[in-house]
């Protein structure tokens, strides 16, 4: 009898972990098969060493039953498949959590992964900017930034392995939002951004784009004053806390904004944000 992972398989990482096929959940609740899985998802459709595994368990001193507790974990993340997708747990050590020369792979065949869509339209909203498809870019990567639920894996514990690919994908998530914010003020969207850009602020106290981002949405508003502030507050954040100034791009922009330079306002063209600084600084 042949089995197929069907569409009903949903596989969260952007956020909590989950896996649920229908209303049976295959999320494993005990730290280190967490753990395992977790990896394993974030490389779907490569295998993953049995010794990385083991680093991410046990770090560079794993005890001796290492390689023997392992495998009783695969055991259990098996059996978790088997029974959310009502498969034999012989056929899910074929077909989803396989076995390989070293190692083990997760493949996944479903289309409800939300890491994998959101490569895919983060990707497309990339292309869509540098192409000035500004309207298709704003789409697609607010679409991306739509399927994020909170810190990605948040609730599992992130060893040696899985610790930078959490830093890469939180990473990915802030230039999405920064590009779907670009897209936007392309657009002359500059009054809708403004509440994404507030929420922002207090997170990423000293990051200069999302700075300059809502310095120019304000102004376009017409709140002058208030764009004035941000820089300002940047400023002195930066001063108090890394000694530094904010970079020349800032200041000329801070400029640009007292003498209501006109480079500041919606171009008829498909120029973005680090365009227009650019713009500012050669006049």
């Amino acid at each position: 009898m042949s089995y197929v992972m069907g569409r009903g398989l949903e596989i969260r990482v952007l956020g909590p972990l989950m896996l649920n096929c229908g209303d049976s959940s295959a999320t494993p609740t005990a730290p280190k098969p967490r753990s395992v899985l977790a990896l394993l998802l974030l490389q779907a459709n490569q295998t993953v060493p049995v010794t990385a595994l083991i680093q991410e368990l046990w770090g560079h001193e794993p005890p001796a039953s290492a390689l023997t507790t392992l495998q009783t974990y695969v055991l259990h993340l098996r059996k978790l498949f088997s029974a959310a997708l009502a498969m034999p747990a012989s056929e899910v050590a074929k077909s989803v959590l396989v076995t390989t020369p070293g190692g083990y792979l997760f493949r996944s065949i479903s289309d409800d992964f939300d890491l994998a869509r959101y490569e895919r339209l983060s990707s497309e909203g990339r292309q869509s900017l540098a192409a000035g498809q500004n309207a298709l870019a704003a789409e697609r990567l607010t679409q991306a930034q739509a399927l994020w639920r909170g810190p990605a894996l948040t609730d599992v514990r992130a060893g040696p392995l899985l610790q930078p690919q959490v830093k890469r994908l939180e990473e990915s998530r802030l230039t999405t939002v920064e590009q779907g914010i670009e897209a936007r003020l392309r657009l002359g969207r500059h009054q809708e951004v403004l509440s994404d850009l507030a929420g922002m602020m207090a997170e990423h106290r000293l990051h200069e784009n999302l700075h300059a981002q809502f310095m120019v949405a304000l102004h376009r508003s017409g709140r002058r004053q208030e764009a004035l502030r941000v820089f300002q507050q940047l400023r002195t954040t930066m001063t108090e806390e890394l000694g530094l100034e904010p970079s020349k791009r800032l200041h000329l922009l801070q400029q640009a904004i007292l003498s209501d330079d006109p480079a500041l306002e919606v171009a008829p063209r498909t120029d973005g944000l680090a365009q227009l600084l650019d713009q500012i600084t050669v006049r």
